[in-house]
């Protein structure tokens, strides 16, 4: 949580109470989108940690953008990730059994114990590292064509 806490510090010191209001809602905003697939047992709490840590450094917004990039770098990776392990209809047929247990409001894991995340037998794709590119991409895209 030291990326979180520089992140308020940074803002509240460069900008004061606007900047660490800013950061604090980019914080917000990343930990209540990112807990509850904590609590549904769909990624780790460090992935939770790190889009909360982003949200305080680039505020709300921008924190959208990074969202936006990271879940389409991760459905790209994820394809290929189930490809490369011939796993690809499993992982589509999870996808449905996931929706649909959300749909009636139960956590999947209790249905299907393969789809916790701490399941050693679960395909598991390194999100941190995707959010991390989402990040860098959306830095990158920044700098070339200038701020959004």
């Amino acid at each position: 949580m030291a990326g979180g806490v520089a992140g308020l510090a940074l803002n509240g010191f460069l900008y004061g109470w606007p900047g660490l209001w800013f950061a604090l809602k980019g914080m917000g905003l990343g930990l209540l989108v990112y807990l509850p697939f904590f609590a549904l047992r769909g990624m780790g709490a460090g992935d939770v940690k790190l889009m909360g840590a982003i949200g305080a450094l680039i505020g709300p917004w921008n924190w959208l953008a990074v969202f936006v990039l990271t879940g389409l770098l991760g459905g790209v990776i994820g394809l290929a990730l189930a490809f490369s392990r011939g796993r690809v209809l499993t992982t589509l047929l999870n996808v449905g059994c996931i929706m649909k247990e959300l749909a009636c409001l139960r956590a999947p894991y209790l249905k299907r114990e393969d789809l916790d995340v701490a399941n050693p037998d679960a395909l598991r794709l390194p999100h941190g590292a995707v959010i991390a590119l989402g990040a860098i991409g959306f830095v990158s895209a920044v700098k070339i064509w200038g701020a959004w």
